[in-house]
């Protein structure tokens, strides 16, 4: 008997853990879409502690001198742009795609900046943590382009 109750409590942890209904990738790109309007929304209200919780331990950022890697080098590096009472940039998720195995997503679009003239296009890929949380793992941002959305 006791063996059956050693194997229970660890089968019962797994079927916990699991989802209860598998979500489409519609969904998905859903919760990544909000993730990433959240995100956004942490710059333009100024809170840092909202900022980093979206960035993974691992994330790679693209600076103009290279990447930042890791999420203390890339906090270290952003950290500048949420001082000041007015956000220097603001972006906005036009398209977002999840992998048919729900793990990582792209989002991207439109970056401004505080005179809301457009300045570059950000692309960020984000990763769906074992708790259901989505983390950007990778951001690089670029020049403002003219690429219709979907492109």
């Amino acid at each position: 008997m006791s063996l059956l109750k050693a194997l229970a409590l660890p089968l019962a942890v797994l079927l916990a853990a699991r989802p209860a209904v598998s979500q489409t990738t519609a969904q998905l790109a859903e919760q990544v879409r909000a993730a990433e309007t959240a995100f956004a929304a942490s710059m333009a209200n100024r809170d840092f502690t909202a900022f980093a919780s979206y960035v993974a331990e691992e994330s790679i950022f693209f600076g103009r001198a290279g990447p930042i890697r890791g999420k203390a080098a890339v906090l270290g590096d952003w950290k500048p742009f949420f001082e000041g009472p007015t956000a220097p940039f603001s972006w906005k998720p036009e398209v977002v795609e999840v992998l048919a195995s729900g793990s990582l997503a792209h989002s991207s679009g439109p970056v401004w900046d505080a005179e809301e003239k457009r300045v570059g296009t950000f692309n960020s890929i984000w990763r769906r943590e074992p708790d259901g949380r989505w983390l950007v793992v990778f951001d690089r941002g670029c020049g403002a382009c003219e690429c219709a959305p979907g492109s």
